[in-house]
């Protein structure tokens, strides 16, 4: 087992996620690759890539906000520009900023501020110092996000500005045991999370108030942010519209969710597929369709092998009702997990075939796979996280699903429990015996 399955605790009596050290690796990774690239400096203003190379955090409140922003610059350590009084809290808290390195400044708060405030042009300046200060100004500095009036105003200030994020993402694509550590133990909140959804879904209850019973679920454990959760129903199932409604479930709905949520800023995404009370032939049909083409994928996981190589074992976009691969985009899909929950190898038949990506040791990602059911309007969908290790990988999501799993309360008719596997209608579950004038319940035949 590549991963142990920790509490949410640390302890002085066992060795758990050793912080330091995650904050060691981390900034180790993307400080050794700046080094061996052309870039003079890194400049983030992305909350996750911010968290990677300083390991601050002032709440997930700030996640789109680009108004915090870090200089990594080459052979150095990092410095930390914050929101207001944060600044001085990491001082106090946070000894690895030392020396001065963590300290107040805004950006225009998405444009907020008017331009005449000059707050674009602060940015540029406090940058342009340091740049300055370390005679980096000629060389390129790499950005990852950042507000329009910024931009402009560091390059009035004479700074090269050249795309960071593909510095980021390979310094975040390898996972340090501290990071598997969390990402299993993120997994393990969605898997009580599941349980107690499973233990809930029944015909009356509403798509809206499985969000709610998930995050309540999520935040009593000790999550940190729950990102987001679908929930699809019913007729919503096909097509796949990633969002949740108030819509009633009902007997023998299908019923998939996505839960998407962090620990310690490691995030899941973890895709289950319900029957409301029992399941349809079709239903039960497209859920196998879709474990086969997921664990299709999954058994191909191994050091050396290529986006390209697991991808093509998914369908064509035209296989399952959609024009191109870019209208069926994200419903056979693989994807990097860590800081955030699209990171490096993307796996989709959109690019991997012609850009292939090598699967390497360390790799942690999702890979999801959708198969719409023969009746027009149901559909499964389900998702496994797994770990890359020396000779293969393994699945670090644990909520059953390897067959189709029937929630809610089971049905008794005087001839006993009603079948799991049975078709929405009534009428549709019975012979007709028109001498007799008797509709007998038909055996299962499934």
């Amino acid at each position: 087992m590549s991963q142990p399955t920790f509490g949410t605790m640390g302890v002085d009596w066992e060795e758990r996620v050793r912080f330091d050290r995650l904050r060691e690796y981390r900034l180790g990774r993307i400080s050794r690759l700046l080094e061996e690239s052309e870039l003079g400096a890194l400049l983030c203003f992305d909350m996750a890539n911010i968290r990677y190379v300083t390991a601050t955090h002032i709440g997930t409140w700030a996640q789109d906000k680009l108004n915090r922003f870090c200089l990594l610059p080459r052979a150095e350590l990092p410095i930390m520009w914050d929101f207001g009084s944060a600044a001085r809290h990491h001082q106090l808290y946070n000894p690895w900023l030392d020396e001065g390195r963590s300290r107040a400044g805004i950006s225009t708060m998405r444009g907020a501020m008017s331009p005449q405030s000059g707050r674009a042009e602060d940015v540029a300046e406090k940058i342009r110092a340091e740049l300055a200060e370390r005679d980096l100004l000629g060389a390129p500095v790499g950005i990852d996000a950042v507000e329009p009036a910024v931009f402009f105003a560091l390059q009035r200030a004479g700074i090269q500005l050249v795309d960071g994020q593909q510095l980021l993402q390979e310094a975040r694509l390898i996972k340090g045991p501290d990071e598997v550590t969390l990402l299993g133990t993120a997994c393990s909140m969605v898997d009580a999370a599941y349980e107690e959804l499973h233990r809930a879904l029944r015909p009356g209850i509403r798509e809206n108030e499985c969000v709610a019973l998930v995050n309540k679920v999520l935040y009593d454990l000790g999550s940190e942010h729950v990102e987001g959760v679908n929930a699809i129903s019913g007729e919503r199932c096909s097509p796949h519209p990633h969002v949740y409604t108030d819509r009633i479930l009902r007997p023998g709905d299908p019923a998939y969710f996505d839960i998407l949520h962090s620990f310690m800023g490691y995030r899941t995404c973890y895709y289950r597929t319900f029957a409301v009370g029992s399941a349809s032939r079709a239903l039960l049909d497209a859920y196998r369709r879709c474990r086969y083409y997921l664990d299709a994928a999954i058994e191909l996981i191994r050091p050396g092998v290529t986006t390209a190589e697991v991808v093509a074992v998914w369908p064509r976009a035209e296989e399952f009702g959609f024009a191109n691969e870019e209208d069926a985009f994200a419903l056979q899909f693989g994807h990097g997990v860590g800081l955030s929950i699209w990171e490096k190898p993307i796996f989709s038949r959109l690019v991997s075939l012609d850009h292939p990506e090598e699967v390497r040791e360390g790799m942690v990602f999702a890979l999801e796979t959708f198969w719409p059911a023969s009746d027009g309007w149901s559909a499964a969908r389900i998702e496994e996280q797994l770990v890359v290790t020396a000779d293969g990988c393994e699945v670090i999501t644990r909520f059953p699903a390897e067959d189709l799993v029937i929630a809610g309360n089971r049905v008794f008719t005087v001839g006993g429990e009603l079948s799991g596997a049975r078709e929405p209608q009534s009428n549709l579950n019975v012979t007709l015996d028109h001498e007799r004038q008797l509709a007998i319940p038909r055996a299962d035949d499934f």
